[in-house]
């Protein structure tokens, strides 16, 4: 992975297994509130996680870093990019006078966001993720927001044939708490919450959490407010040239998802297929070529 693709937190994750045990403790503790954690005096940090000043000089420079002034302004540059709404970052890719057709650019910036997400996704906690969905014996309830519910919606779909028991809830503020009525603990919310994070999402969250039930979340490489509740974060790259983000790769972790779910029910799957493709045979519902 190449610096100028890299957050800061990638950094710090790659580095992990190569920090002393009071470098962990600070890296741990930038992450819980990334990026803003890193954005006040060196002297804050230091403190809010309970680490020399010293510490934090040398993490710095193991991430690659001059000094903490350099850190900081990286993670400003983020701070930036995470904000910006569809217009200005529209005008950001519009100054450049494109070198080669979109259609290329595009697919190249996809491409780069599947393979930097892979690097990144640790395949124990996505198993982990599969089995809480696909776990037959607690209620799963799926949760898009303004754009992300085309997502939720696909999946919906797919594991209301996978198995029993799934909700698909709506955001809106004034009918989500109905669904939580029956919320138990154990239950599952599997959200999906990218940039710019709702506020509504995040509430439901944090009743869900109240409730204890578990939390899967979907996100991007900034990660929502949700990950500090989540029992899983999957973060995506989301970064094309286009004023909109791409959830290609959101998408690809969710057919994977599906299909690992199937697998783990496939018995109980493939009895409610079975019956399914019954229904769509007596209602006619779709064209038989014979």
């Amino acid at each position: 992975m190449s610096e100028a693709t890299q957050t800061i937190s990638d950094r710090i994750q790659e580095k992990l297994d190569d920090l002393t045990r009071a470098e962990r403790q600070l890296a741990l503790s930038i992450l819980e509130n990334y990026p803003a954690s890193g954005l006040g005096p060196l002297t804050a940090l230091a403190k809010d996680a309970n680490v020399s000043v010293p510490t934090v000089a040398r993490m710095v420079h193991k991430l690659g870093y001059r000094g903490y002034p350099d850190f900081q302004a990286e993670l400003r540059e983020e701070l930036r990019a995470k904000v910006k709404d569809p217009i200005a970052k529209h005008d950001t890719w519009a100054e450049a006078v494109p070198s080669e057709h979109l259609l290329n650019r595009f697919t190249d910036a996809v491409i780069n966001n599947i393979r930097l997400t892979l690097g990144q996704i640790d395949p124990v906690a996505f198993d982990n993720a599969c089995n809480l969905v696909a776990d037959p014996k607690h209620h799963l309830y799926i949760v898009g927001g303004r754009i992300t519910h085309t997502l939720a919606e696909y999946l919906f779909m797919h594991m209301q044939v996978i198995r029993e028991n799934v909700t698909h809830v709506q955001t809106t503020s004034n009918t989500w708490p109905h669904y939580l009525l029956n919320a138990k603990e154990g239950d599952i919310f599997c959200i999906f919450d990218v940039r710019r994070y709702e506020n509504n999402t995040l509430k439901l969250a944090e009743m869900a959490n109240a409730r204890s039930a578990k939390i899967v979340l979907f996100t991007d490489q900034w990660r929502s407010p949700v990950h500090h509740l989540a029992e899983v974060s999957l973060s995506c790259r989301i970064i094309v040239p286009s004023a909109w983000d791409s959830l290609t790769t959101t998408m690809l972790l969710v057919e994977t998802m599906i299909s690992s779910v199937q697998n783990l029910n496939w018995d109980e799957t493939k009895d409610r297929m079975e019956t399914l493709e019954d229904m769509f045979d007596q209602t006619k519902l779709f064209r038989k070529f014979t």
